[in-house]
């Protein structure tokens, strides 16, 4: 009975909700809108986790708009390695609330990682939606890569229309 099973998938509980399966880690450039890179990970799997495997030496001197998920001592470093210039939200704290300052950059910041979550919310809508029905992860990286491959075909024929 394992071949109906799918043993590399994980569990994932966010905001309440329970998720079982894979998470589809991207990169977009902020201007055209196109994926160019994506990794595949079990859903357990934090998002701040599978940047590292993201960047390249193409991405030095660009930026990266993250939410406050991706803040942390180990990103940081990793970003000034690479020389890519943070541009994560500032997470707030109960004992230590988020200064007017922080909050108006993370506003700004917003309006272009909105962008990036134009993405995921046309390939819910439009694509009828991101859900994969294979068992094992090469499935799933298949799958999640011609779904990725599938938006950015139909996003390019918004750009060149």
């Amino acid at each position: 009975m394992l071949r109906q099973k799918d043993t590399d998938a994980r569990w994932l509980k966010k905001n309440g909700e329970t998720y079982y399966g894979y998470k589809n880690h991207v990169k977009i450039c902020r201007k055209s809108k196109l994926i160019s890179g994506y990794k595949v990970t079990d859903a357990s799997v934090h998002d701040s986790q599978a940047v590292d495997g993201l960047l390249d030496k193409s991405d030095s001197h660009h930026e990266l708009y993250a939410d406050s998920a991706y803040s942390g001592e180990e990103i940081a470093t990793l970003l000034k390695k690479e020389k890519i210039r943070n541009r994560i939200h500032k997470k707030g704290y109960s004992n230590t609330p988020l200064t007017e300052a922080q909050w108006e950059k993370n506003r700004k910041k917003s309006k272009i990682r909105a962008r990036i979550e134009h993405v995921f919310g046309y390939m819910t809508n439009s694509m009828k939606g991101i859900y994969i029905r294979t068992i094992g992860k090469l499935r799933a990286e298949g799958v999640i890569g011609l779904m990725n491959l599938t938006y950015n075909m139909n996003r390019y024929l918004q750009l060149a229309g």
